[in-house]
């Protein structure tokens, strides 16, 4: 079964996710944000934490 045809069957289902992150030291919903906050935060890079890396660091 593809992709979309999991999301047809099961969009009743579906609830808003409301997505937050960190602004100035406190957690703002960006949906909030003005145009040029929203073209910010989606050029941002995501932390992608590698746990091995984090293992091999602390040995």
């Amino acid at each position: 079964m593809r992709h979309e045809e999991i999301l047809k069957r099961i969009n009743e289902k579906r609830t808003k996710c409301t997505v937050y992150t960190r602004v100035m030291g406190y957690h703002r919903p960006v949906e909030s944000f003005n145009i040029g906050k929203k073209g910010e935060h989606k050029e941002r890079k995501q932390f992608v934490e590698h746990p091995q890396r984090v293992l091999q660091d602390c040995a």
